[in-house]
Parts: structure tokens; C-alpha cells; sequence
């Protein structure tokens, strides 16, 4: 009997065990772990709703991440670079099934890597010439050039690798049958997700029987999930709760770094803004410890840099620049601007005046326009704050009418953070979510040309360049690095939190007895 078909058969008896199992379990309190969160879930499409998906541990990557960004073995258990970086080979485990008793095989992962690059995903927009099986468990990806993020790519959610039962012969997801340590249980689009253990698991196996996911959009429910124990784990809890949370017995509140910065983004094509001494002066009035201390509840948030330390190759070993509210008055005047009635600044008889936008599905968003608000106006600049819907963002980028903007900007969504820099930067017009109307040639060619480098200390040394260029040209102002504020419940022990968000890691999850 060849081996293949060995493991074909015990995997159809391990399935038909499983069903048998649970038939006779069903969810209830005592055996489910309660998770609420902030997102819905659209559709059943990974490369829509993946983060969901991986995050309750159904669907799986060929390659996964660890906390540090870091690409570590997932359904490929070891991966090699080849020719300049055009050639990516992948070794395949060889003691996967999925949910519904498929053994994974190389041809699988190439039907779903084809697929996706068919989709709106992170993969699509790599130029891949092939993707083919060289041995029975390896599979090789070429490139038409070099591409330095493929990994993370392959990492991401969108990527994330289905049974062939579950898509029809059109393309489309019709089902959540993927490989990981939970299976579907129930779900209910958007709003609830149920999965159930999964005993067959390659890897670690779960001890919980049963996890939901529930989401809410709203904080104060959030807020009260964690307050009446009703939820377990409550991740986005609002800052001006914490406080509050800390006090409760039962229950622990952590506070989690993640690669997403709250920031400024700057039409630098507006007249008042075009100066460089001028974004330097609304920098330095900025008081980021505070605006961390006071609003975030995390002191140590306090950042203005773009990436954070963890993104080693381009976070700059440069002493902060300090609140210095005296300097920044100074610089306004070395730009030309005069104190004029009532303490403001302005310039041929023109007050100082800008509008900045934000939204509130972050709730501390407002809090901290507010608070930049009056520490503008201590600089003596007007700035009046509207709170909008973060749509008004990119629409305000492109129809050129965005004076300053407040949002928190993901640099994780793909654990290399160059393809979101590209996006964001890479050209003069820049990125709805990034600079605006900034122009650095030199830069911006550089930018675009890390994607083919492969020497880690070449890239280490144009990152590096280009981070500095960013942090002294200011094409966006950094406040603070987001820190997730996470509840979890008296039952719950060996919680683990995700800085890239892919996670929950609910099979490592105890129950406290």
C-alpha cells in the first residue's frame, strides 16, 4: 500500500470519528471560550474576511509570523530563495488533512495560489510568471523579478489555503474548510462565528472544545462584555475605560504594542504647510506624553517615528524630538510668521488656520484631535477638528481639498511593512493613507527599489535612509504607536497576544481551575 494512500485512509477514519464526536457535543458556557471583538465578518472569501478566519484558527498560510514579524514554517514547513530572489521553493508537511478528510497535497496549494492571484489580494499584485509542483510535497514559485515581500504575502490572510470541496467550479468560497486546529461549528455572516476543536490538528491541539466570536462596533458594549464576564476575551476596549477595568477583581487588563501608528497626515501642497520649519514647529508643539498618558492610558506609546523599534530596519537609532513648545514658535517665525491679535500667528494679515479631520471608529481619534486642538493653540495656530467618516480620508487625498488628517495607519497588515511604505510613499501624488503632495525623488526611486534587494545589509542601509528622510521631512507627523487594550476573564489562562493581528491563538488557551 503506497503511503499516500495509508494517509488518505486513516484520515477518512479520523474524519468519520470526528463527526461521530461531535454529534453527541454541542457549545455551551462551561465548554466555549467568548471572544468579542471590534470587526465583522463580510463573506465567507478569504481574501475578504481571512482575518477572521485565521484569527479563530480555521484557515491556514503557507508561511506564518511570529511576533516579531518574523516569517516562520506553516503548512510549508521550510522555504528557500533562489536566482536573485525570482525562485521561492516550498517543502510541504506531509501530516496535514483538512477539516473534511482531504490529505493536502502540492497540486491544492497551486489551484489556491492561482485562485487568489485571480481575486483582490496581497498575492495578486505580484508578478508571478509560475507556480508548480517540482516533487510530490515541494512546490516552486517564479517570479518575473525579484520580490522581497513575498513571504509576508504569502503570510497574509488572503493567502490563506481552502479544501478543494469548499470552491465551486467558478472560483467561489462556499464553505470554511481549511486545516487548522478549529473547524466551523456555526457561523452567522457578519455578526458570529462559532468553531469546534479539531482533534486531528497537524499541530498543536486545542483544549477548549468550543470558541465564538462575536463582534460589536460599539465600545460601551465592548466595555460591558468585559464588565459582566459575559465574553472572555474583549479585544478594543476604549483607553477611558481602563481605569475603570483595572479596578474589577477577576479579570486582567493587557496592553498590547502593535505595528499601527496614530498620525498626522499633511498636505505639504497646501500653502501653509508647504515649509518644512513650519511641520517641524506643529511637531514640536505636540505634547506625545501626555496625549499617551492621559488618553492611550500608555505612557510608553509616546513615539514620533513611523515604525516602531520591532521593524528593526527601519526604525532610526534618533533621540525623540521633546515637546518644545518655545523652539516650535520659533521656527514659525524663522518661516515668516508673525504673532498678530490675540496671540495667533499670521502672515500678511491671514490667521494661521487649518482644518483637521478625523472619525470615530477609534474612539480615542476625537479625544486626541481635541487635545492637539488646544495644544496648536497654545502654539498660537487655529485648528478647527471635524469629525467625519474615515472615508473622508482618501476622498479628501484625492480631490485635493485634505488640510491635516488624524488616523491610525496598520503597518502590519503585511508583516514587511515595504509594500504599505510604497503604497504610502512611493510616488509624488502618494497614498490615501499616506503622504500627500510630498516629493523626494531620490527617495521615492530608492523606495520602490527595495523590493529587489536581497542583500540584508544593502536593504538595511536605503531602509534606513528612507526612514530618516520621512522623519525629517515630516510628510506625516507620528503621535504615538497603538496599543490594543485586551480584557481577559477570570477562566482563561496561557492568553497570548498577536501584534500583526493574525491569531488568537485559542489552541494554546487553558481553562483556570
Amino acid at each position: 500500500m503506497t503511503q499516500y494512500l495509508l494517509r488518505t485512509l486513516i484520515a477518512v477514519s479520523l474524519i468519520v470519528q470526528c463527526h461521530l464526536a461531535s454529534a453527541t457535543s454541542t457549545p455551551t458556557h462551561q465548554n466555549t471560550v467568548k471572544v468579542h471583538g471590534v470587526f465583522e465578518i463580510p463573506s465567507l472569501e478569504p481574501t475578504r474576511s481571512g482575518y477572521a478566519f485565521n484569527r479563530m484558527q480555521i484557515l491556514e498560510t503557507l508561511v506564518d509570523v511570529d511576533h516579531t514579524g518574523r516569517l516562520t514554517p506553516g503548512l510549508a514547513t521550510e522555504w528557500n530563495v533562489k536566482d536573485n530572489g525570482k525562485v521561492w521553493e516550498f517543502i510541504l508537511r506531509d501530516d496535514v488533512i483538512f477539516h473534511d478528510g482531504t490529505v493536502l497535497t502540492a497540486k491544492i496549494i497551486i489551484d489556491n495560489l492561482n485562485l487568489i492571484r485571480t481575486k483582490p489580494s496581497a498575492l495578486k499584485k505580484v508578478d508571478i510568471k509560475t507556480i508548480e509542483a517540482i516533487e510530490p510535497n515541494r512546490i516552486r514559485i517564479t517570479l518575473a523579478k525579484p520580490y522581497r515581500p513575498l513571504g509576508a504575502v504569502l503570510a497574509h490572510h488572503s493567502a490563506s489555503i481552502v479544501a478543494p470541496t469548499a470552491i465551486t467550479a467558478s472560483g467561489e468560497v462556499t464553505d470554511l474548510i481549511g486545516t487548522g486546529p478549529f473547524s466551523v461549528y456555526k457561523i452567522a455572516i457578519p455578526h458570529k462565528l462559532v468553531v469546534k476543536r479539531f482533534d486531528h490538528y497537524w499541530g498543536q491541539k486545542a483544549t477548549i472544545e468550543y470558541a465564538s466570536y462575536l463582534t460589536g462596533h460599539r465600545s460601551e458594549a465592548r466595555v460591558l462584555q468585559a464588565r459582566s464576564g459575559q465574553s472572555d476575551i474583549v479585544f478594543g476596549i476604549d483607553p477611558a475605560a481602563i481605569p475603570m477595568l483595572k479596578r474589577l477583581s477577576g479579570i486582567s487588563v493587557i496592553q498590547s504594542d502593535l505595528p499601527r501608528t496614530l498620525t498626522l497626515k499633511i498636505n505639504i501642497g497646501h500653502p501653509l504647510l508647504s515649509d518644512r520649519r513650519v511641520r517641524e514647529a506643529l511637531s514640536l508643539s505636540i505634547n506625545r506624553k501626555g496625549i499617551a498618558t492621559a488618553i492611550l492610558k500608555a505612557p510608553q506609546a509616546a513615539t514620533d517615528q513611523l515604525l516602531p523599534p520591532s521593524m528593526n530596519d527601519w526604525h532610526i537609532q534618533q533621540k525623540s524630538a521633546n515637546y518644545d513648545l518655545k523652539r516650535a514658535k520659533q521656527l514659525l517665525q524663522e518661516a515668516g510668521w508673525e504673532k498678530g491679535a490675540e496671540n495667533w500667528f499670521e502672515k500678511d494679515g491671514k490667521p494661521f488656520e487649518l482644518t483637521l479631520i478625523t472619525y470615530a471608529d477609534r474612539p480615542e481619534l476625537p479625544t486626541i484631535a481635541t487635545a492637539i486642538q488646544d495644544q496648536w493653540k497654545r502654539l498660537g495656530i487655529k485648528l478647527t477638528v471635524n469629525i467625519t467618516n474615515s472615508s473622508a480620508i482618501p476622498a479628501g487625498h484625492q480631490d485635493g481639498s485634505l488640510e491635516v488628517a488624524l488616523m491610525a495607519r496598520n503597518y502590519g497588515y503585511i508583516a514587511d511593512p515595504l509594500g504599505v511604505l510604497i503604497k504610502d510613499f512611493g510616488q509624488h501624488s502618494g497614498g490615501d493613507w499616506g503622504s500627500m503632495n510630498w516629493s523626494n525623488p531620490s527617495i521615492q526611486a530608492t523606495l520602490n527599489r527595495l523590493v529587489e534587494e536581497s542583500d540584508p545589509k544593502k536593504y538595511y542601509a536605503q531602509a534606513q535612509q528612507i526612514a530618516t528622510a520621512i522623519y525629517q521631512e515630516k510628510p506625516l507627523i507620528p503621535i504615538a504607536y497603538y496599543v490594543q487594550q485586551t480584557v481577559v476573564g477570570k477562566r482563561i489562562k496561557e492568553f497570548q497576544f498577536d501584534p500583526y493581528e493574525r491569531n488568537y491563538h485559542l489552541n494554546t488557551l487553558q481553562w483556570k481551575r
